[in-house]
């Protein structure tokens, strides 16, 4: 009787460890598997041209680097500003944030933390939701696994036309 029970428990033990060796094994080949590749990035004066979806996408991969991208600038904002893990001062920055470019509402890019200098926010300050902008500056952390950018160059490309109202209030 006892040598069943020997017998059984050695049984269990070698199929629990064939069962963890298959579903390892499994699970390797799963993460082995190809994922989708990005458009490439060019380096356009020691500032890699990037999509913000990309940079949002893997906000590890472009960590400590230059980067430059377009976008359409949706508004100013107070988002990320005093966060301890990538302290940027309420006093010495505002936040912006800009439109995703994955779809046809408007929705603003919150996953991305922008931020620029009070003194260069304030040249600015005409800047309107949807008006086209380039982007230049670096990614400094990738906390909450976000992409958090200190803005050093900020230019307008297109402005959105002004609205009529034709003199209704």
């Amino acid at each position: 009787m006892k040598f069943y029970r020997y017998l059984k428990s050695v049984s269990l033990v070698l199929l629990s460890a064939g069962i963890l060796t298959t579903s390892a094994v499994c699970l390797e080949k799963v993460a082995a598997q190809p994922t989708a590749t990005a458009k490439p990035v060019t380096q356009t004066s020691q500032a890699i041209a990037v999509t913000p979806l990309e940079i949002v996408n893997y906000p590890s991969k472009y960590l400590n680097k230059n980067i430059v991208m377009k976008a359409k600038f949706d508004k100013f904002s107070t988002l990320g500003l005093d966060y301890k893990p990538a302290f940027k001062s309420s006093d010495d920055y505002i936040s912006f944030l800009i439109r995703r470019d994955d779809t046809t509402h408007d929705i603003p890019l919150s996953e991305m933390k922008l931020f620029l200098k009070r003194e260069m926010a304030e040249k600015f300050i005409e800047l309107k939701t949807n008006d086209e902008i380039e982007i230049k500056g670096k990614v400094f952390s990738d906390a909450l696994g976000d992409a958090w950018v200190d803005v050093t160059q900020l230019t307008i490309i297109k402005k959105v036309p002004e609205e009529k109202n034709n003199g209704v209030k």
